[in-house]
């Protein structure tokens, strides 16, 4: 049984190409980070190799193997380091060349793909114009757009979106006994990004690290040029600058949700004072455009821009707020 949670129409179109045959011989999931890709991409793995009645089943060796990334039909690979790289390819490249050892099929996973390197990207084209027979490829990537079109045109593509808070809210409760009240809570935070629930509902620490973001955020926003442009020097440099970035969008989001008067649809309820009182300085407008800003400096990051530079041409185009 599929354990997903959301996407349901993707696993109901995956399902139904397992149950009737009609496999592709490459997929591709795109979508933001921590929403399910990699946790869909398994099970479609784990189906296509079940032992079970109905697939996946997730209690027979094929699939407890595929979950613990231990089947000698799996190959799983992701950025080492920063990129994936041409060398990771060409030993994906060798394994795929061989039949499938335990089970049905022969399955590639590659996450992250926006990552890798131009070599690498030309290296898994080859692969998908000639694909090997019992072989799927399973890649995950942000955004599409980020991929070679050619390697893009070669798979089925399935875009997910954000989970809605209901069914994060619900998972918790009834899969990780979680109290209703946090469930609730860190559903809203979550922005659609049931990975991150999840981890929020084991590691308390994560919900330290965002009340931390926020007020620095805060602080940001009362900043002059100089302090953005030292806050830009500083931040460039963090290994977790996407999802600061992130989390900077769903305040701006919640912005564009109090000028609009839909305060029952913001995610970031602790800080609703300090949402009002920017809502009462912005046009709406205004925060729609910051909310665009920041979207577009995560594609530049994907893009390998500068990080401070990105982060400069951002915190600047932001308006002074002196009140929060």
């Amino acid at each position: 049984m599929w354990q997903t949670i959301g996407h349901e129409w993707a696993v109901e179109l995956l399902q139904r190409a397992v149950q009737t045959g009609h496999i592709a011989h490459a997929y591709l999931f795109t979508g933001p980070a921590n929403i399910g890709k990699t946790h869909l991409a398994k099970e479609l793995a784990a189906a296509l190799n079940c032992t079970g009645d109905v697939p996946p089943c997730g209690a027979c060796r094929a699939c407890i193997k595929i979950a613990r990334q231990a089947h000698p039909d799996l190959a799983f690979v992701g950025p080492d380091g920063a990129k994936i790289k041409i060398d990771q390819m060409r030993q994906v490249q060798h394994e795929l060349a061989l039949s499938p050892y335990e089970g049905r099929w022969r399955v590639c996973l590659i996450t992250d793909f926006q990552t890798a390197t131009v070599e690498a990207a030309n290296a898994l084209l080859k692969t998908l114009e000639e694909p090997p027979s019992r072989v799927v490829m399973i890649l995950t990537a942000t955004d599409a757009s980020l991929l070679l079109p050619t390697i893009v045109s070669r798979c089925q593509v399935l875009p997910l979106r954000a989970v809605t808070h209901q069914s994060i809210e619900r998972a918790l409760i009834e899969r990780w006994n979680e109290p209703a009240e946090l469930a609730r809570t860190l559903a809203r935070l979550s922005a659609g990004r049931i990975g991150w629930a999840i981890r929020a509902a084991q590691d308390p620490s994560l919900l330290a690290e965002r009340k931390r973001r926020l007020e620095e955020l805060l602080g940001l926003l009362r900043q002059g040029r100089a302090g953005k442009i030292q806050a830009a020097e500083r931040l460039g440099k963090s290994d977790d600058l996407s999802e600061v970035m992130r989390l900077w969008q769903t305040w701006w989001r919640d912005v564009t949700l109090v000028c609009s008067g839909c305060e029952e649809l913001v995610v970031n309820l602790d800080h609703l004072e300090a949402l009002r009182l920017q809502a009462r300085h912005h046009e709406l407008v205004a925060a729609e455009t910051a909310t665009r800003s920041i979207e577009s400096a995560l594609e530049q990051l994907e893009q390998n821009v500068n990080p401070r530079l990105v982060l400069e041409v951002l915190l600047l185009s932001w308006p002074r707020v002196a009140l929060i």
